[in-house]
């Protein structure tokens, strides 16, 4: 069961973020494990939201907790299967409401880093 995690959980890694580069955070054991096997081997895999709704729920979890590191990973990962930006753009204006305009216009930095405005 848990290779088969695992294998399901690499698999969801190289969909969102593509082949592995090496830059990454280094994650001591168990963390990393629970990474790839629980989170993207088991919650990213659900069949109650799309790849494309959880990638953007996650990328809107990580701008109103204001994480930039994290948002410009999942911002990629997110246009890397398929969510729209202008998605992107209208949870961060609505977001703002919420979260707040100052995590709004990191945010907003941080997209057009990742996926400038074409």
């Amino acid at each position: 069961m848990s290779d088969d995690k695992r294998q399901k959980g690499i698999e969801m890694i190289g969909r969102l973020f593509g082949p592995p580069s090496g830059d990454g955070t280094p994650q001591p054991q168990p963390l990393g494990r629970y990474t790839v096997e629980h989170l993207f081997g088991d919650v990213w895999q659900q069949d109650d939201l799309t790849i494309q709704e959880r990638s953007l729920a996650t990328c809107t979890m990580l701008f109103a907790l204001n994480r930039p590191e994290e948002m410009q990973i999942h911002f990629t990962g997110a246009k890397n299967v398929g969510v729209e930006r202008t998605k992107l753009v209208g949870v961060i204006a609505h977001g703002a409401h919420y979260a707040g305009w100052p995590n709004a216009m990191a945010a907003l930095r941080v997209l057009n880093d990742v996926w400038p405005e074409e």
